[in-house]
């Protein structure tokens, strides 16, 4: 009698502790497909980023929530006035968000508040309109830089207010992350990012 009670004892046992292991069995199923679905389109397509500090006011403000497209850069290199986030180069663990003003193997100048463009269509130099700034805007500084088939000359919208390549210097292709694509928060402001049409 002893020993048929403790069968019955056993059997409940395991018929307690085989949903209860099917449940962590499932679980970290669960946790490891959703890290190989997640983590390759955190790596490869989009990711999640914060805008911290004035840099680039009036378009974008701090604790602006942004996607980060990364598909595209594989295909093509970035153009003109694309907001892009990029490696520190004061600290590499640290990005930051700019736009894109001057394009591999050209020559950008910062003169009297505007920046010169020479390059193979422009021998001469052309003064880069920038219709996104905050009517008035001018670029500080006085500068002369010819950038390397693999350099990229970056500027914040505030001009007034912004770390960029007038202190840092060119940036590399290979620490872009991505451009800005999607705007979520706030959401009034929400929408795609939008890339300015240059006319020359």
């Amino acid at each position: 009698m002893e020993n048929f009670s403790e069968q019955i004892e056993n059997k409940n046992q395991k018929k307690f502790l085989s949903p209860f292991s099917s449940f962590i069995f499932d679980l970290i199923k669960l946790v490891v497909l959703a890290f190989i679905i997640v983590w390759p389109i955190h790596r490869f397509v989009f990711q999640p980023f914060y805008v911290s500090g004035p840099s680039m006011e009036s378009n974008f403000y701090n604790n602006d929530y942004l996607i980060i497209e990364k598909i595209t850069y594989y295909f093509r290199q970035p153009l003109r006035g694309e907001v892009i986030i990029f490696q520190s180069p004061i600290n590499s663990k640290d990005h930051l968000i700019k736009r894109v003003i001057g394009l591999p193997g050209e020559k950008i100048a910062i003169e009297k508040g505007q920046i010169i463009i020479y390059n193979h269509q422009f021998p001469q130099g052309i003064i880069l309109k920038e219709e996104y700034l905050t009517p008035g805007t001018g670029t500080p500084g006085q500068t002369t830089i010819e950038l390397k088939e693999d350099e990229y000359y970056v500027l914040g919208d505030n001009r007034n207010m912004s770390l960029d390549s007038r202190s840092f210097g060119t940036i590399k292709e290979k620490n872009i992350t991505g451009r800005a694509w999607f705007r979520g928060l706030p959401t009034r402001n929400a929408g795609l990012v939008k890339t300015p049409i240059f006319i020359y």
